[in-house]
């Protein structure tokens, strides 16, 4: 019987195992999504050009993001995971509608103008060919399965608009084919690193992973960025801005001790040490279950490359699906 629920494309560059930022910004809310839509996770490695010296990193991000993923409870029985290069329709697409995207639209878009200046500053060569036009490629992992909504952070928003844009213009000019997808914003938009700059990430070492052990995890919060006006426990205390309580928002379900240790804090009355200490027991609450299936998966590494398999080959269908109507709007049918 087909899958008549609503569609959703969201997906992950395999650079690394994931952290919290990727819980709170889109894997909490996969797991939910999961239960009314028909869900494709992308494992995006055609899109890790920055890694081309590095495809080891990348074979093993792409079985550690399937782990990762089953560990926090997305299920392959109702959900499909993806990887990028096994189906070649992905290319093909990016490349048909490259002809339809401009390069000044490219270069507008304001997340690759970042990460691409991001990118210059630590190469001593150019930036390649292959991340210039990556957002094409988004476009096209998006429209493959025909998603009507894309879960992704607040960074990615310019990115479902340049595919909402691709998606009425390919329908004006060749007739009805993508649906124009919708953004979906996580619960927490952006989780600012251990640091307290920029957003969570392997390459800034600021991250607490969803695989760290409990002694890690309270080891990188006791080391994490405060409130650097405060120099002893009795100065008055600042609540915004202030990574550690940032942290307790998103994590720690106990609102009432939250509050509590908010309201001292202010007041001069609480030092860092017992706000950190309540954080990394809330982490590692909220983790334990995370770490214990993530061991049992990894104890059976058939079944996360099953998983892998199973959602491929199901995409791929879906794929050739969507090829032959895109073919049949572009009249590429030359030998009928």
């Amino acid at each position: 019987m087909a899958d008549e629920r609503k569609r959703i494309l969201t997906g992950i560059r395999p650079t690394g195992a994931l952290h919290l930022g990727h819980y709170a910004g889109a894997l909490e809310n996969w797991i939910k999504l999961q239960e009314e839509y028909e869900c494709f996770f992308l494992i995006a490695d055609y899109q890790v050009s920055d890694y081309a010296d590095d495809i080891d990193t990348v074979r093993a991000a792409v079985y550690e993001i399937a782990l990762d993923w089953l560990a926090v409870g997305l299920d392959p029985e109702r959900s499909h995971f993806v990887i990028e290069s096994l189906i070649p329709e992905h290319a093909e697409l990016t490349l048909w509608l490259s002809w339809y995207i401009g390069l000044g639209r490219l270069q507008r878009n304001p997340t690759l103008k970042a990460e691409m200046a991001e990118l210059e500053k630590n190469r001593s060569e150019s930036v390649p060919v292959a991340f210039f036009t990556y957002p094409i490629m988004q476009v096209a992992n998006i429209l493959m399965p025909k998603a009507h909504l894309v879960p992704v952070g607040e960074d990615q928003l310019p990115h479902i608009e340049m595919t909402r844009e691709v998606a009425r213009k390919f329908n004006r000019l060749f007739g009805e084919v993508f649906p124009e997808p919708e953004a979906l914003v996580g619960r927490v938009p952006r989780l600012v690193g251990l640091d307290g700059n920029a957003k969570m990430s392997k390459s800034l070492n600021n991250a607490i992973y969803l695989k760290d052990d409990a002694d890690t995890v309270t080891k990188k919060v006791m080391s994490m960025y405060t409130d650097p006006t405060r120099l002893r426990a009795t100065d008055p205390g600042h609540v915004e801005g202030n990574p550690v309580f940032m942290y307790h928002d998103a994590f720690n379900p106990d609102t009432a001790e939250v509050d509590d240790l908010k309201e001292r804090y202010v007041k001069g009355a609480v030092g860092d040490v017992e706000v950190k200490q309540k954080l990394a027991a809330a982490l590692n609450t909220m983790l334990d279950p995370i770490r214990e299936r993530r061991a049992e998966y990894a104890s059976r590494p058939d079944a996360v490359r099953e998983a892998l398999a199973k959602g491929t080959e199901h995409t791929r269908k879906v794929a050739a699906e969507t090829m032959t109507e895109v073919r049949s709007a572009l009249k590429l049918n030359y030998l009928e």
